[in-house]
This record gives C-alpha cells, sequence and structure tokens, in this order.
C-alpha cells in the first residue's frame, strides 16, 4: 500500500514539475526562433511555420489551411509572398493537375538551416550551464518522456 502511494506521490510531483518547466520552457524557445526569423531573416513568425510544415511534407495550401487552422485564401497570401521572396516555389503534379505542389527553394531550406542551427546554438550555450552529470540526467529524462509520448 505505502508503495502505492509513494508512486502516486512521484507521479504527481513529476506531472507539477512537467507543468512548471515546459511551459516556459518552450515560450523561451519560441520567442528565440521568433526574434531570429523576424529580426535577422525578415520573416514573420506565421512565415517561419509555413516554411516549418513545408520542409516537414506538407505540401499543398489545402494541408497547410487544415494543420494551421487558417483560411485558404489567408495561406495563399503567405505562399505567394513566399514565392515571390523565392523562398518556396510550386509544381504542378502531373497525375492530377489540380494539384499544387509546394517545396522550399535551396534559399527556403538554408533560411531554416540557419534559423534551427541559430536555436541549437543558442540551446548549447544554455545547456553548457549544467554538468555532464545535469547533461546526462536530463537526456535520460527526455528519452523516458519520449516513452510515454
Amino acid at each position: 500500500m505505502k508503495a502505492t502511494i509513494l508512486s502516486s506521490e512521484l507521479l504527481r510531483n513529476a506531472v507539477d514539475v512537467f507543468w512548471e518547466t515546459y511551459p516556459p520552457l518552450w515560450r523561451m524557445i519560441q520567442a528565440h526562433i521568433r526574434e531570429v526569423a523576424v529580426e535577422q531573416f525578415n520573416i514573420s513568425v506565421d512565415q517561419f511555420h509555413i516554411l516549418r510544415l513545408i520542409r516537414r511534407g506538407r505540401n499543398s495550401v489545402s494541408e497547410l489551411a487544415e494543420v494551421r487552422d487558417i483560411s485558404r485564401p489567408a495561406i495563399s497570401q503567405t505562399v505567394n509572398l513566399l514565392v515571390t521572396r523565392g523562398l518556396i516555389f510550386r509544381t504542378t503534379d502531373i497525375q492530377d493537375r489540380r494539384h499544387i505542389k509546394l517545396d522550399l527553394t535551396a534559399d527556403g531550406n538554408a533560411l531554416m538551416d540557419a534559423i534551427f542551427g541559430n536555436t541549437r546554438q543558442w540551446m548549447v550555450e544554455k545547456f553548457a550551464l549544467l554538468s555532464a552529470d545535469e547533461i546526462q540526467a536530463f537526456t535520460s529524462s527526455m528519452d523516458s518522456l519520449k516513452k510515454v509520448i
């Protein structure tokens, strides 16, 4: 019985620590990405998310609108701007001419690599404040978290 109570306490504590840590951490990461995207690369947060989704395989205006929960005309406007800036290109599907596929250009990929590289370096600098044992414990904790998610 005591092991069950202890286990419940540990679980509640783990959940509390998660909620105290993860949302503020994620907001901090998002703020950094926003700062890099907007200030260094002159793209809006919405444009960044569109580029990120295309890079992850969402390759049509319909898919982007659905994932972002934004109207197709609003997505189309952002896509048009990104095409004009040379960050994405459109191709017509030869099997279904109604389907227009979106892909990142070399410049679009380079921009995303730069934003993610900058963010990775920023995170490395933050993690460098931890000891080797703390880094190992953190990595182990993240591996454990991935298992339950």
